[in-house]
């Protein structure tokens, strides 16, 4: 049974007590992460869907058309994963992919008329309204101020890293 305390009734921790890495925020941010991920696979799974199969359409309905190299560095997916997650939507009839007006090698991704009508019966894994309908605004503004602040530090050291 998950422990619905809110952070003012946490005990505080004390600098001689070890620290249960089990029980940190990113301990929790991974498991969130990968509990949301498998409710997603699960109920994409009657649509015949995958995550980044969902994420494409969800980038193509809300956004509107958009360059697949683009698309590939906003869901950071490698050039060859996007082409099979693109070329399974496209057999499926629900994007197609044209050539680029500027750059015939450049592919332009779109939704379909099929793919507008599945997307409004698919179920949406960005909100999880139901994973957070009962805990306080303020709390879950902190929850977003150290996940940014965190995730913003991860991806300075990984550019860093990746520049040495």
């Amino acid at each position: 049974m998950p422990d619905d305390r809110s952070p003012a009734s946490e005990p505080e921790a004390h600098p001689s007590e070890p620290v249960d890495v089990h029980d940190s925020v990113g301990a929790w941010a991974k498991k969130y992460y990968l509990t949301s991920r498998s409710l997603l696979e699960s109920r994409l799974r009657e649509h015949d869907l995958g995550p980044t199969q969902w994420y494409v359409l969800y980038q193509l309905v809300n956004v509107g058309p958009t360059m697949q190299r683009d698309l590939g560095q906003l869901l950071k997916v490698e050039r060859a994963t996007m082409s099979g997650v693109v070329a399974t939507l496209v057999r499926k009839g629900l994007v197609t992919q044209t050539a680029g007006t500027r750059d015939q090698r450049q592919r332009l991704l779109e939704v379909t008329e099929a793919g507008r009508t599945l997307w409004p019966t698919l179920p949406d894994p960005v909100t999880a309204a139901h994973a957070f309908a009962d805990i306080d605004e303020a709390d879950l503004a902190v929850a977003r101020r150290v996940l940014q602040r965190a995730t913003g530090r991860l991806a300075e050291q990984l550019e860093a890293e990746g520049e040495a």
